[in-house]
């Protein structure tokens, strides 16, 4: 009566908040995971959880159900590593870089696991400031890199692995505290202290300041994500990073956030691996293991920008 896909979507769920970012995770439409679950309800004649609350509230019946699938899906997900490694898919090497440097909050959480799982597999890590690791993946040199800049490169190919906003910090007493959201306009004046990348691999220019041809007064780098946030609370310029990157400095209140424009700027991190490693079972386990690390771990993340 009660199927694999059943606690999959539950789980989705719970996790996401919402009938759209669920039914995105478990590669369903809106409609299809909706019917779904009205159809395990009346097999089982008893509701899951109570429509039309945000977030969503699960009846008696709906918590016992989780419960079961977080016994169920990790022992699924266990199976099938040990499957793969006895089909000949537990040795291998994953040399990667990554080109965010607030990518840490749940890589670590990512490779530490995998690491587990995978003992066999060679890893080693990489920062991607200081070469152009795109072109060092293609050439062999790496097996996959962390990046929200997709370049067409033959032989490449890219992983979603969650869309995240990126929000303006600023000081609590700052003026722009007192908007809903931010114009480029409004960053003329200010000092933007950003990442020591070049600025066609930052969202703030690419994607908010340069299509309207706007300059901020001065930009000043940081290496630290920490760093940047003692400038900002203290007066000392702006700073655009992804939302789950500010989360816990927003709960101490250390500083304000604000969105870019209205609607917002959104991103998408990615995986980039060589399609001759794509279906490779533990790259495949890897990617799997991110996504679900991320959203675990992660707040204001989503599927992909399609959504919004």
């Amino acid at each position: 009566m009660i199927e694999l896909r059943h606690l999959k979507t539950l789980a989705a769920l719970r996790d996401t908040g919402s009938l759209v970012e669920a039914a995105e995770r478990v590669f369903l439409t809106q409609s299809a995971l909706s019917h779904q679950i009205k159809d395990l309800e009346e097999r089982l004649g008893c509701s899951l959880f109570i429509r039309k609350t945000k977030p969503i509230c699960f009846t008696s019946a709906g918590q016992r159900l989780l419960l079961l699938a977080d016994d169920i899906l990790p022992m699924m997900r266990n199976a099938e590593r040990d499957i793969a490694r006895l089909a000949g898919g537990e040795t291998g090497r994953l040399n990667m870089a990554i080109e965010c440097h607030s990518c840490f909050q749940w890589l670590m959480p990512t490779i530490d696991s995998f690491r587990e799982n995978w003992p066999e597999v060679e890893m080693d890590l990489a920062s991607g400031f200081s070469f152009s690791p795109l072109p060092a993946l293609a050439r062999g040199e790496l097996d996959l890199v962390i990046t929200s800049d997709p370049q067409e490169i033959n032989g490449i190919t890219y992983e979603p692995l969650f869309a995240y906003e990126v929000q303006l910090a600023i000081s609590k007493k700052h003026p722009l505290a007192r908007k809903s959201h931010i114009e480029p306009q409004d960053l003329i004046s200010e000092t933007l202290i950003c990442y020591p990348v070049d600025r066609n691999r930052l969202d703030v220019f690419t994607r908010f300041l340069d299509p309207v041809d706007v300059e901020p007064n001065e930009i000043r780098t940081a290496e630290l994500t920490v760093m940047m946030l003692q400038l900002v609370a203290s007066g000392r310029g702006v700073s655009a990073l992804p939302n789950w990157a500010l989360t816990e400095y927003v709960e101490r209140d250390y500083v304000a956030v604000r969105p870019l424009s209205a609607k917002g700027v959104w991103s998408t991190l990615h995986a980039a691996i060589r399609e001759d490693q794509k279906n490779a079972e533990f790259m495949r386990d890897f990617l799997t293991t991110a996504r679900e690390t991320s959203f675990k771990n992660l707040a204001g993340i989503r599927t992909s920008v399609k959504s919004l």
